[in-house]
């Protein structure tokens, strides 16, 4: 769906993702942690590529999306997909080109359980007719759940600084 804007949404620096941070800065590197952003990583990656199947994947049945375009939230089945279009559609109406985030290291990787939270500092850089422009220091915050099928998105929302 996203090949028609012929450009990545997000491109993730894996570096920006090797270490989680605890609120107070220290580097944590449980393999549990690995696993979450290891899903983090599939949905980002999947993005980038335009590939919304593998990105869908990373996310459970029934996701939850707050982000800084209209409708603005998005949530139930079928609402990453929503989410999807609605930003293909959004981004052809307001004359935006090539975009990218760049995520940072995360400020919170917790995990309780079953249950995962996540926040990573992000600069968002984007063409907006033909001139770049971008919201550095922006938030992506992420909340996970772990099933069979390993950790998966059952939330996620963008801010701006």
């Amino acid at each position: 769906m996203l090949k028609s804007l012929n450009v990545p949404i997000f491109t993730l620096l894996a570096a920006g993702l090797v270490g989680c941070a605890t609120p107070r800065g220290a580097v944590m590197n449980t393999p549990e942690q690995a696993a979450v952003m290891a899903t983090v990583h599939q949905f980002v990656d999947g993005f980038n590529a335009g590939d919304t199947t593998k990105a869908l994947a990373a996310c459970a049945d029934s996701i939850s999306i707050i982000d800084d375009f209209p409708p603005h939230e998005w949530h139930g089945a079928g609402a990453g997909a929503a989410w999807f279009q609605g930003l293909e559609a959004y981004a052809k109406q307001q004359g935006i080109t090539p975009v990218s985030v760049t995520l940072r290291r995360p400020t919170h990787v917790d995990i309780t359980g079953d249950r995962a939270y996540v926040v990573v500092p992000a600069d968002y850089a984007y063409k907006f007719n033909g001139k770049l422009v971008g919201e550095p220091g922006a938030r992506l915050t992420v909340a996970l759940q772990k099933g069979a099928a390993g950790w998966r998105m059952t939330a996620w929302a963008w801010s701006r600084p």
